[in-house]
């Protein structure tokens, strides 16, 4: 007799088409997903706490009789609820309540609370914790094992996502298939569980796990399932690979005199590197099958020029070529950039973005169609399904990391001509070690740019208190007396009392009072991408001489003139996010200084970030120290993982497992009915990788 099945979502108890809407938001498709949604902590509720064992900061169940309830005004109203078990006291307060429940909670009777014990003005209290009122005689039965708590969506309780997952735990059928070759499976040199039973330890720890271990996410039962969701993210990108380069494009020979003209006309040298990233990519455009190439390298280093002398051998060869990029800015940058250069050897460029108006856009359409726009500069929009190419030999993609993989692959498909599909370059300023880009970009052939360009400046970097904010303020008063130009960058674009980081606002007006002879502009991300591009181009005009900005301006208009950066809160920054806004100044012949303002106290993780980035300016060098530092949550704002949303793994803190994954990777070569299946559990939308 054959195993039930449960193929639906909607098979599982309780679960009706509108749940089952709620639950694709967690990435949830088929009842054997939701395994794969895995606890980011967990509470223990297995045993009662004394109250007189109780700390600070410590969750806990606690059981005693109530001593006192009272509603007090204290400010605000507040129920406040004293209850005692013979070893100390505790109190609970509530901020919103009902005259039922002050009348349940009360004197005699006996309470099971749970929630966050902290310090209060009469000793320990919970705030709002959970509890209920116990019947005499009751003996409520404790939970047998630590509580998940899964990251959830509106509409799904913890509680409905702990029964429907309880659910598919006891359907053997559901449990999947355990595909890592043997030998694979070991870490520090233990023997890894297998995939069932980290699973199931992981969704149903005993009482007696290591909660610090589990948050660090180094367990035994974390670390078989971080390998595995490595390899699929690996093994997408090798099939990938794998199918782009069965694919045909047009071999892009022929005529180099547009190429030969740029060169002689840029005035410098090409670097080595550049010289042998452009020999690199010269000699994929020669291929049959689309180029899948990586160019990576610091700011500064060139990696615009490779890109333009990779759009002149196309165009050279009668292609049409799209520059993609994330952002209007810079897009916009790109767009003054090939104009500057292309369009005096006769090459037309032209603009695609969303804020064009529509008779503009369906002018560039036209141009696009008929074959006149040569090189065509834009966003997103570049391949938007109104969009038609002539001939479309070469995508060009900036910040790749910015796009997701289908992102790149809707554009080379509707670059697609018959069964021809365009070459692809893709850049980044975002250097990363060669383990994670063996990961990252397993699709991709890498050209890595290491040396800068001949009178390149090294930024200066130093670190000050907050406290010494008016002398950062009396060298920006200096800087400005020759005509430099100064970048303040905060992590804030207003005050917030949830964080205590210096907002962009506050600095804007600080500033304006503090140089009355300069002129200050702001700039941030809720600003229309009109009014951003207008502050930058007044700034690069020098008709602003401070510009205060939030991290849009990470990547955007190149001004030679700004020699100093200042960041606020720098110890709440990730290295590469401080790499890269040290990046914007020292872009000219002048000495440039950056200047990183935190504080204190510094956390040991924060010093030594603050530390690399006064001791080095090389990205690479950067970019290793972020991988032997960075910590999940360390960084403000998301964790940037680029193409990779990882459930488990964190490529910082699991680089290390990246050898063994490659040998899986090989190991399975030959099984491609395993490997789709490990893509399948981990990646949703797995086709937005594997169609090309």
């Amino acid at each position: 007799m054959s195993k039930p099945t449960l193929s639906s979502l909607t098979d599982l108890r309780g679960v009706g088409p509108a749940l089952a809407t709620k639950l694709q938001r967690l990435g949830v498709e088929r009842p054997v997903d939701l395994l794969f949604v895995l606890p980011f902590r967990y509470e223990d509720r297995t045993r009662i706490v004394p109250l007189g064992a109780l700390l600070p900061g410590q969750r806990a169940v606690v059981e005693a009789e109530i001593e006192l309830t009272e509603v007090a005004f204290r400010g605000r109203r507040t129920m406040l609820c004293r209850i005692a078990d013979g070893t100390g006291q505790l109190t609970l307060r509530f901020f919103y309540f009902s005259r039922a429940q002050q009348q349940g909670l009360a004197r005699g009777k006996r309470v099971r609370c749970y929630g966050e014990v902290r310090k209060g003005s009469a000793g320990l209290e919970m705030v709002h914790p959970e509890y209920r009122v116990l019947r005499a005689g009751e003996n409520d039965q404790l939970d047998e094992h630590l509580t998940p708590i899964y990251p959830t969506t509106e509409g799904v309780q913890q509680g409905r996502l702990r029964s429907l997952i309880a659910q598919v735990l006891s359907s053997p059928a559901l449990i999947p298939e355990d595909y890592l070759p043997a030998g694979l499976t070991t870490a520090d040199g233990a023997e890894l569980p297998g995939l069932h039973d980290a699973i199931r330890y992981l969704h149903t720890p005993p009482p007696d796990a290591n909660l610090a271990e589990l948050a660090s996410g180094k367990h035994p039962a974390q670390q078989r399932l971080v390998i595995e969701e490595l390899l699929a993210h690996h093994l997408s990108l090798s099939k990938l690979r794998a199918r782009a380069s069965g694919l045909r494009a047009r071999p892009l020979t022929g005529n180099d005199t547009l190429e030969r003209r740029f060169i002689d006309g840029l005035g410098f040298t090409l670097t080595g590197d550049q010289q042998a990233s452009i020999d690199e990519v010269r000699g994929d455009l020669t291929l049959s099958h689309p180029m899948m190439r990586l160019v990576q390298g610091d700011v500064g280093c060139g990696k615009t020029v490779v890109a333009a002398v990779a759009a002149l051998l196309a165009v050279g060869a009668g292609s049409q070529v799209a520059v993609m990029a994330p952002t209007e800015l810079l897009a916009e940058q790109h767009r003054d950039n090939f104009a500057r250069w292309l369009q005096p050897l006769g090459v037309s460029v032209a603009w695609l973005s969303g804020s064009l108006k529509a008779a503009q856009r369906r002018e560039v359409y036209a141009a696009i169609a008929g074959g006149e726009a040569n090189v065509i500069v834009g966003t997103h929009a570049l391949f938007q399904e109104a969009v038609e190419y002539a001939q479309l030999g070469l995508v060009i993609v900036d910040e790749q990391h910015r796009f997701g993989v289908h992102q790149r692959m809707s554009l080379m498909e509707k670059g697609a001509a018959g069964d021809y599909r365009p070459h692809q370059l893709v850049m980044t300023a975002t250097p990363i070690p060669r383990t994670l880009a063996m990961t990252l970009y397993a699709d991709l052939d890498v050209s890595v740019i290491r040396e800068m360009p001949p009178g390149r400046q090294t930024v200066k970097t130093a670190a000050v208190s907050d406290n010494r904010r008016a002398e950062v303020v009396t060298r920006i008063r200096e800087a400005l007396k020759s005509e430099q130009r100064v970048y303040w960058v905060c992590p804030l674009i207003e005050e917030s009392e949830a964080l205590d980081f210096q907002d962009a606002e506050s600095t804007h007006a600080m500033l304006t009072e503090a140089l009355p002879d300069a002129a200050v502009g702001l700039i941030h991300g809720r600003m229309k991408a009109n009014e951003k591009d207008r502050v930058m181009k007044r700034f690069a005009a020098g008709e602003l001489q401070v510009l205060v900005a939030t991290t849009v301006i990470e990547v955007g208009v190149d001004v030679p003139e700004a020699t100093l950066m200042v960041i606020e809160n720098a110890e709440r920054m990730g290295l590469a996010q401080l790499h890269q806004l040290r990046g914007r100044v020292g872009r000219g012949d002048q000495q440039s200084t950056c200047v990183l303002i935190y504080k204190a106290p510094l956390s040991n993780h924060a010093r030594q970030r603050l530390d690399v980035m006064r001791e080095t300016n090389d990205g690479f060098i950067v970019a290793q120290k972020d991988l032997e530092l960075r910590g999940p949550g360390e960084v403000l704002g998301k964790r940037q993982t680029g193409l990779m949303q990882m459930r488990v793994a964190d490529l910082s803190r699991d680089a290390w497992l990246l050898p063994r994954v490659q040998e899986a990777a090989a190991m399975l070569e030959h099984s491609p009915e395993q490997a789709d299946a490990i893509i399948a559990r981990w990646i949703v939308a797995a086709d937005a990788y594997g169609n090309v």
